[in-house]
């Protein structure tokens, strides 16, 4: 372990700041993000039957992670605070993988993206799956979050070339 003494204090290293978005126009902008949850074969087939005993797993992380979107700039430190108008978390099963596919798709009308907002829904509502189903197994892996695609702003359209965009 390295001695405290030797350490270089973060403002020599150049500090953090948040970045200022002033100057820059007002658009409508969007953002996709998606993540996966595997549960294995037991975890699966109750969330799937409805039969977890904390209750509807979906309808809890489809409300957390919209809750959580609303809360991006508390949760990251140098975060703006966004005016979100709208945030849409929905979730498909993958049998074969005994998994939840999860989508969140962010937008808003300003100064600045939504795309650490739709990866916080996504992530938020992969932890309350992950909350929700950890009585019936620990087993439980949280993978693949990552942005799909982004409109608006200096940047312009962005979408990933991995994945066709639904």
């Amino acid at each position: 372990m390295a001695d405290s003494s030797t350490l270089t204090p973060p403002e020599a290293q150049g500090g953090v700041h948040m970045m200022d978005a002033s100057r820059k126009p007002d658009s409508a902008r969007t953002a996709v993000a998606a993540g996966r949850v595997y549960l294995g074969e037991e975890a699966f087939r109750r969330v799937r039957n409805h039969d977890i005993e904390k209750g509807d797993v979906l309808t809890t992380a489809q409300i957390a992670g919209i809750m959580g979107a609303k809360q991006t700039d508390k949760l990251i430190p140098l975060c703006h605070d966004v005016t979100i108008n709208g945030v849409e978390v929905d979730f498909t099963f993958d049998a074969e993988e005994q998994a939840i596919d999860i989508r969140a798709f962010a937008k808003t009308f300003g100064v600045t993206g939504v795309e650490m907002e739709a990866l916080t829904a996504v992530s938020i509502a992969a932890l309350t799956i992950y909350d929700m189903c950890k009585s019936v197994t620990k087993d439980i892996q949280i993978g693949d979050v990552h942005l799909r695609a982004k409109t608006g702003g200096q940047s312009g359209n962005w979408k990933s070339e991995s994945e066709s965009v639904s």
